[in-house]
């Protein structure tokens, strides 16, 4: 047995573990960055860059469709699924390798294999230890299923589904969330028919209900089918399709079924209650400031409780390696973090939504106006629906943007910046957005708060 000392000790390469590591060496610490697949994770290799590599192109795919609608002449003959599968790769293979030269050029040390967390704070990997004077806990997430639903044939995950070398005529997908609309956006796309099953009323639950009838009216034009409100009973599967059964009996049978039900932490069989850790529902419990109780350990990303992004993961990670460099940076709390789900449209939102709001502030105190986009020029350049809506507390700050149309995640960034640093809209309102722009509708809705709307009654 072999005993490597480090400044930190990282437990994951993936969005919040890398980040930790990059931003610690930087601070000039020594670190050991110990993953048990590729740097990068789950968003690199298997989420957030391929999925929307693949939306990409459902989005070249729908163009090609379109195009004699601004007098393009273009004929689609198909979807190439290996040719897709190769830019898909190629672009995660770029970004892989840039990362490995990055991490490699800031001195960090990649370990490859298995870490476990010892009960004396060190990380085990085969018969190797790695000691540090603190170790980051970043062991990420995984996809979820329901009981008695098992993965394998023709029942999916998303890592499964990205891995299909066909394009399925039929679908399912359980789960109206995050990763369910997108990949029931690229398989429309593609050209198959496609059934969203959520168990909640609406699609995006977690968004305001502005934009999840939104996003409902926008996939019932794509032909994107959905069943709300009701659970899910049962799923069986042959050799060549899958049938699912809801509680109140109805059933749908279709090529695959994607389960996408959401994400649990990886942190089962790692040593971490042993050592000290306290887990609640697997999800490491944490103060402000990211600290486990036991001195010297930390915890970010997907395994900590809140929203499961790979950009909190980066934050969190930053954080964590200022606070052990004797920084002091700010807590971003999860309503300050942007959203984004790339469908087409998409949906983009920071803050927190009308409902709450009012909730907690009182219908009273509660102003919010919603702009069509409609009203924009460049939405209507590039053929988009959707709307933006404002919420802010009367002659108050502003607390919730929330956007819908294809390419308004490029805005939310300014929505972010108005509700973390408490704007008025009476702040915002006499600055440009260029014209034309999709980002005018947000001026235009900052306009509408001020009371001096210019585009609109």
């Amino acid at each position: 047995m072999t005993t490597h000392t480090f400044d930190i000790v990282v437990l994951g390469g993936g969005s919040g573990g890398y980040a930790a590591a990059l931003r610690a060496s930087e601070l000039g610490k020594s670190v050991a960055l110990i993953e048990k697949d590729k740097v990068g994770g789950t968003c690199l290799h298997r989420g957030c860059i391929p999925t929307k590599a693949l939306l990409h192109a459902a989005e070249v795919a729908e163009h090609v469709r379109d195009a004699a609608a601004v007098g393009v002449s273009a004929t689609l003959d198909g979807i190439d699924p290996a040719g897709v599968r190769a830019y898909r790769e190629g672009i995660v293979a770029k970004k892989y390798k840039g990362l490995e030269g990055l991490v490699k050029a800031r001195g960090i040390t990649t370990v490859a294999g298995l870490g476990r967390l010892n009960t004396d704070r060190t990380v085990s990997v085969g018969d190797d230890v790695y000691a540090g004077t603190d170790v980051v806990l970043a062991t990420g997430s995984y996809s979820r299923s329901l009981p008695g639903l098992e993965i394998g044939g023709r029942i999916l995950t998303s890592e499964q589904a990205l891995a299909l070398d066909v394009i399925p005529e039929r679908v399912l997908i359980l789960g109206g969330g995050v990763i369910g609309v997108e990949f029931a956006s690229v398989w429309r796309s593609f050209g198959a028919e496609v059934t969203i099953i959520e168990a909640l009323p609406h699609l995006v639950p977690n968004e305001d209900i502005a934009l999840s009838k939104g996003l409902e009216r926008a996939f019932r034009r794509r032909g994107i089918q959905y069943s709300l409100g009701v659970r899910f009973q049962t799923a069986t599967q042959d050799d060549s399709s899958v049938t699912v059964t809801l509680e109140d009996g109805k059933e749908f049978t279709a090529d695959y079924l994607l389960v996408a039900v959401g994400r649990g932490p990886v942190t089962a069989d790692l040593g971490f209650e042993e050592a000290g850790v306290t887990l609640e529902r697997g999800f490491v419990t944490v103060d402000e400031e990211l600290r486990t109780g036991v001195p010297g350990l930390w915890a970010v990303g997907d395994i900590v409780p809140g929203l499961q992004l790979a950009h909190r993961g980066f934050q969190q990670g930053i954080a964590v390696a200022e606070r052990i460099a004797g920084l002091s940076p700010t807590n971003i709390p999860d309503s300050q973090i942007p959203k984004v789900t790339y469908s087409s449209p998409e949906v983009a939102s920071v803050g927190v939504t009308e409902e709450a709001a009012i909730a907690e502030h009182g219908a009273d105190a509660v102003v919010a106006y919603e702009y069509n986009l409609a009203g924009n020029g460049k939405s209507e350049i590039i053929g988009t629906s959707g709307l933006v809506k404002v919420v802010r507390i009367k002659e108050g700050p502003v607390v919730g943007v929330h956007l819908l149309g294809d390419r308004v995640g490029e805005l939310i960034t300014e929505g972010q910046l108005a509700v973390a640093w408490e704007a008025h809209p009476e702040d915002i309102a006499p600055l440009i957005h260029a014209h034309p722009t999709q980002s005018e509708a947000l001026g235009e809705a900052f306009l509408a708060l001020a009371g001096k709307p210019l585009h609109a009654l």
